[in-house]
């Protein structure tokens, strides 16, 4: 996100360095590696969005500035990042072959269909766009008429794709501490029949659907100089829609960055693996990082 003031952003990093070594809360979810990606693309930054492909080698990711890149995971023995080879980011186009109007760009969620289709959300005009390839033209979906009413710096921030291929999305706030996310699903039309309950402090950034069928959410919390929080919930979703849903990550202040994209995928192992990819807003003393953790398949609980 790039609405924080450059002080608050500052000023959090006084006690980054000392929360690093912290206890976390307990999870089932167990920390695998920190890969920090670094490079002279000036694009590089403002990470918002990743989708990793179900063997962990590709992936695509977004930035919030409307550009988009397609790249390979090198890993080592035990799974771990160990480089990265990737493109040039590019800028997203909009129906024909120039780029978005940057007010028109902040793209926030990211989602890759398994038909190959690639969907990016957007805050400050909230929509989603539809992409046959990364350099591709884009296809507007339409628009649901609460879309036009959402906060320009809160809107669809978290997208996915379910196994059905039905898009879902919701915005980061939902305009009450005690009141719950609204879901966006569409199938040809939008329908906002279903909503995730609102938790505490922490806000939607991320979601995916895992090989479980489940929904994970991954939720982002800011406390000024004691940085950032991040947690990831996931929800079973039947014809009565998403259940209680079960906390599988809740790290402490400043164990990793802006922690903003997420994907869920099958490794060699069996186990879920979560990856996630933090914002660096663009400033040369936060850090772009990805970062994995390893949830054991017996450790989650389909009925949560």
């Amino acid at each position: 996100m790039r609405r924080r003031t450059r002080l608050s952003i500052a000023a959090s990093l006084l006690l980054v360095t000392g929360l690093q070594g912290a206890a976390s809360p307990w999870h089932p979810a167990n920390f695998l590696s920190a890969y920090r990606w670094s490079g002279d693309d000036p694009r590089l930054g403002g990470l918002s969005g990743i989708e990793v492909s179900a063997d962990g080698r590709e992936f695509i990711a977004l930035s919030d500035r409307g550009a988009i890149t397609r790249g390979r995971f090198d890993r080592d023995a035990d799974g771990r990042i160990a480089g990265i080879d990737t493109a040039p980011f590019a800028l997203l186009k909009a129906g024909a072959e120039a780029p978005l109007d940057p007010a028109r760009a902040d793209s926030e969620g990211l989602a890759w269909g398994a038909d190959g289709r690639i969907l990016v959300s957007f805050e400050g005009v909230a929509r989603v766009l539809a992409y046959d390839r990364v350099d591709g033209s884009a296809g507007n979906l339409p628009r649901h008429p609460d879309f036009a009413a959402m906060q320009a710096n809160s809107a669809l921030e978290a997208l996915a794709i379910d196994a059905r291929g039905r898009i879902f999305t919701l915005p980061e706030r939902s305009g009450d501490e005690d009141r719950p996310f609204p879901v966006y699903m569409f199938d040809g039309s939008w329908h906002q029949d279903w909503s995730i309950p609102r938790d505490g402090a922490y806000l939607p950034v991320g979601a995916d659907f895992g090989p479980d069928g489940r929904l994970y959410l991954l939720e982002r919390r800011f406390l000024g100089i004691g940085g950032f929080a991040s947690r990831v919930r996931a929800f079973a979703l039947d014809q009565h829609g998403f259940g209680a849903g079960q906390t599988v990550l809740e790290t402490t202040p400043g164990t990793h960055g802006n922690l903003e994209g997420l994907s869920v995928w099958l490794d060699d192992r069996g186990d879920i693996r979560l990856t996630m990819l933090s914002d660096d807003n663009f400033l040369f003393y936060l850090r772009n990082e990805i970062v994995e953790y390893r949830l054991p398949v017996d450790a989650a609980d389909p009925a949560g």
